[in-house]
């Protein structure tokens, strides 16, 4: 797992080969407010459903891609609503 710099708000996780709950819990613990993007790699669909809707729930627009080595969920927080 890689931190967000005050500057990027990136982060990239890799998780591949891990079972549930570790994918998830990894995931719920790298997110915080400053975070703008993350990517978390996954080798279940288990843990790729699970990681998806933790992100989707927490703000995020989130883009699954289907590899041979397993699943790259790509991550983008939602803008805040305009008034």
């Amino acid at each position: 797992m890689t931190a967000p710099s005050a500057k990027e708000a990136t982060m990239h996780i890799d998780v591949r080969g891990r079972s549930c709950p570790i994918p998830l819990l990894t995931t719920k613990r790298a997110l915080s407010p400053e975070l703008e993007q993350l990517t978390v790699l996954v080798s279940s669909g288990t843990a790729r459903a699970h990681v998806v809707s933790l992100l989707r729930d927490e703000g995020f627009e989130v883009v699954v891609q289907e590899g041979a080595d397993g699943y790259r969920v790509e991550a983008r927080r939602k803008p805040p609503p305009r008034r």
